[in-house]
């Protein structure tokens, strides 16, 4: 504060002495008046420089503008959101920014920067929260709604993922939804895409205070005929969609020549619903557990390119043409510069015993799988797709949750896929599948910290 007074009296003395100059010598006066401006700039970037305000917009400022891909990325454009502030949300829809949170944001920031969220380890944590409370969230489907269907253990919603190395932010959906605001993030494939679609949409409404601005955009009845489910965040005027494609590809329905119909996989086209989300700005695809029925796996007159079925196709060829496929469409119709592209990996089962329509169980799991050596070998169908990834020119942000989810067969809705009072013996049970809350909640937080993350480009 002293020396900005003193450089306040050198500017105010210079400037009484100009005016004496300027009766004497206007060249004189002329080059104490450019003298004059200089000074003024200099003591006026100097005070801007001691506000912290001024130096965060300007850190945001040089983060969007680092590199051409920065300038046109579909999170260059959102709210930013500082990993080291606590923002507040009012009900009239604004928000403001609270003190920092306690921490080095620096270290956070080296830490989140390099920081590979998908190796690491399940931690119990006795107060841990998670993201929404058993049995508050209204849209959780009831095959995943393990605490209303009776599930009265509570261990499994006390683990929390921690990477090796680096510690991921907490999860704040108030965050989250200002990186969202006027957006469209869509989740495409299979029910365990659901399952992660229905935890984040839960967890995002948990952060409101006015939860009846969150509304269902189309019914139920549609979902389950049209495979869309969408809900409006009205706040933030972004949307959570969910469209129902479990092979990415076409299903499709070929009569022979005696004139019978019969179901074929499509590898060579993409399902058809994909005018309902190519121009999302978040897409998050996945596809696999629907490869492993027997039906698909077997492979006998069942995958078809053009109009020729193939008598027998491995599963293996199958998968990777279909992908192709994908990826093909992707590199060709997705706007890059507006859409960011996710893919979210293999979720491990645990059935034992069985398949999940032959016997296979996972009931009375309470504990997470703690030694590596228990763990199942790395699925086959994901290195087929990191190697179709590695060869597309749209980038692609690999989700891989295969081996977090692993370890946890204690995770599973087992038999409380149903409520307990409509359980009839032999109930088939469900070791794919989440409980809600539970592990696709981490996934979400994982998600969130790669969005700030990839807006901050640390």
């Amino acid at each position: 504060m002293d020396s900005l007074k003193n450089m306040y009296d050198t500017v105010m003395q210079l400037s009484r002495n100009l005016n004496c100059l300027l009766s004497e010598s206007r060249t004189q006066g002329f080059f104490m008046l450019i003298l004059t401006l200089i000074l003024l700039i200099f003591f006026f970037s100097n005070s801007n420089d001691s506000s912290p305000a001024i130096s965060y917009t300007s850190l945001t400022s040089r983060i969007h503008s680092s590199s051409p891909s920065d300038q046109v990325s579909p999170l260059s454009t959102v709210v930013s959101a500082d990993p080291c502030h606590v923002a507040a949300f009012s009900p009239s829809g604004t928000t403001r920014k609270s003190s920092r949170s306690s921490g080095n944001c620096s270290v956070f920031n080296k830490e989140i920067a390099s920081c590979d969220f998908f190796d690491g380890h399940w931690v119990k944590e006795e107060n841990f929260e998670p993201l929404y409370k058993p049995g508050s969230c209204p849209y959780i489907d009831d095959a995943f709604n393990c605490f209303k269907n009776g599930r009265i253990d509570s261990d499994y919603l006390k683990l929390r993922w921690k990477p090796h190395g680096c510690k991921i932010p907490r999860f704040s959906g108030l965050k989250m939804l200002k990186m969202l605001r006027g957006k469209r993030m869509v989740f495409v494939g299979d029910s365990l895409n659901r399952n992660m679609w229905e935890s984040l949409v839960c967890a995002l409404r948990e952060s409101l205070v006015h939860k009846d601005r969150v509304f269902e955009a189309s019914g139920g009845r549609e979902f389950r005929s049209q495979g869309f489910y969408s809900f409006k965040f009205e706040d933030f005027k972004c949307s959570i969609d969910f469209v129902k494609s479990p092979f990415l590809v076409q299903e499709w329905i070929v009569s022979d020549k005696a004139g019978t119909r019969r179901e074929t996989l499509r590898l060579d086209l993409m399902q058809g619903s994909y005018n309902k989300y190519h121009d999302a700005d978040i897409i998050i695809f996945n596809t696999g557990h629907w490869w492993t029925h027997q039906k698909t796996y077997k492979g006998n007159y069942y995958f078809q390119e053009g109009n020729h079925v193939y008598s027998k196709l491995e599963v293996a060829d199958a998968y990777k043409r279909a992908l192709r496929t994908w990826a093909q469409w992707v590199d060709t119709t997705i706007n890059s510069s507006r859409t960011r592209v996710f893919f979210h990996g293999y979720s491990a089962s645990h059935f034992k015993g069985g398949q999940w329509n032959s016997g296979g169980n996972c009931y009375g799991e309470t504990k997470p799988i703690m030694n590596d050596t228990y763990l199942a070998p790395y699925p086959w169908m994901m290195r087929v797709l990191e190697s179709v990834i590695s060869e597309m020119k749209t980038p692609v942000i690999y989700l891989n949750i295969t081996k977090m989810t692993d370890y946890r067969k204690d995770g599973h809705p087992s038999i409380f896929r149903q409520s307990v009072t409509q359980m009839k013996p032999g109930t088939i049970q469900d070791c794919s599948h989440w409980c809600l809350p539970g592990v696709p909640d981490s996934w979400n937080e994982l998600l969130y910290a790669i969005l700030l993350r990839s807006q901050k480009k640390i």
